[in-house]
């Protein structure tokens, strides 16, 4: 079932609704900021305030758009198995890759997860070659076959959810991911994508910020961005909140080794859980990596989250098959995706 998260004490009653209800469903629209200080009680001034404030605070990471995964360019989970007195001098090196844009330490053999984003699956392989070259530490990478439940947000409260028609919703449909399957936009649109990767700018008129940034009219920025909400190259857009710093401080990525003819079925009925944040199917790596069904569960103890994993695969049967259950120890970064670099803008 949801469970209830102890937020931050300097997020109160109306800073709670800007975090929860505007996870997406964001207003394209000329003067979004207005438009929500209409639905919670503040003026548009107020509003951008609020979320400057919970940015610099660490509650928010930014508001704008979160990009369908291999839609855009090339994606994949990565991992390596790091000396552990040089954890910290490898991850650093990770992290300096722009590419990467979420790099953790987890209670494993592989002892390093980071997600690399790339324009070209060439880049992307470049990007894994060379923190192989620099570390001496072998890289596997386990590209996304099949999603199940991929980056709705997170519900902060139970209560709230059942009010909210921007956050709840149904999990969607499973999707195989094609390799080699991102889209080809054109130049103009491209640049937009690449400002529009880093959130909207906090300000009365967002979109026209971005317009300008991309050499485009406010109303051709808000135009594109909702075909590409209808199409599904963007996924959500709104606020993107840091779990950790919301109270969710234990996560488990909780994978399974499962039949290649049983995983579907048992991915849809996984990510219908609840408790189940993120599932999807990924490539094995044999002989050092054999799973291929993966979800994420979050939670505020590490208790609440064992408990809840061990729940449902009772009741899917799910820990018939090999498994395994990999907690987060620190967090060396987290960013929005970068699907193309700034200096993409000199010769798109």
């Amino acid at each position: 079932m949801p469970r209830a998260i102890t937020l931050p004490g300097a997020v109160d009653a109306t800073a709670f609704r800007l975090l929860n209800e505007w996870q997406r469903g964001f207003p394209c629209e000329p003067r979004p900021f207005a438009r929500i200080g209409e639905t919670v009680g503040l003026d548009e001034a107020e509003v951008i305030a609020a979320y400057r404030r919970l940015i610099g605070e660490g509650v928010v990471s930014r508001v704008g758009a979160v990009f369908a995964p291999r839609r855009l360019g090339a994606s994949a989970l990565a991992a390596l198995a790091a000396p552990p007195e040089r954890l910290e001098a490898v991850a650093a090196r990770v992290s300096r890759e722009a590419a990467i844009n979420h790099n953790y330490q987890r209670e494993h053999r592989y002892n390093l997860w980071f997600v690399v984003t790339a324009a070209s699956e060439q880049h992307l392989h470049e990007v894994v070659e060379g923190i192989e070259r620099d570390t001496g530490c072998a890289v596997i990478v386990l590209p996304l076959e099949e999603e199940y439940h991929i980056d709705l947000g997170f519900d902060l409260g139970s209560e709230q959810k059942r009010a909210s028609p921007h956050l709840s919703g149904p999990v969607p449909h499973a999707a195989t991911v094609a390799a080699g399957g991102a889209c080809a936009l054109p130049d103009i649109e491209r640049k937009l994508v690449t400002v529009l990767q880093g959130g909207l700018p906090l300000v009365a008129r967002p979109y026209a910020a971005l317009g300008e940034q991309a050499g485009v009219g406010e109303g051709m920025a808000i135009e594109l961005i909702e075909r590409w909400l209808d199409e599904g190259l963007i996924r959500r857009l709104g606020v993107v909140v840091r779990h950790h710093e919301l109270g969710l401080g234990a996560n488990a990525m909780c994978v399974w080794d499962i039949p290649d003819e049983q995983v579907g079925e048992l991915g849809r009925r996984l990510a219908c859980e609840p408790a189940v944040t993120l599932c999807y199917r990924r490539r094995r790596i044999l002989p050092g990596w054999p799973y291929n069904l993966f979800c994420m569960i979050h939670g505020s103890a590490r208790e609440e989250v064992l408990a809840a994993r061990d729940d449902i695969a009772a009741r899917l049967g799910l820990d018939m098959a090999p498994h395994d259950v990999l907690f987060s120890c620190r967090r060396f970064k987290q960013t929005g995706a970068r699907y193309l670099p700034e200096k993409e803008n000199a010769h798109v």
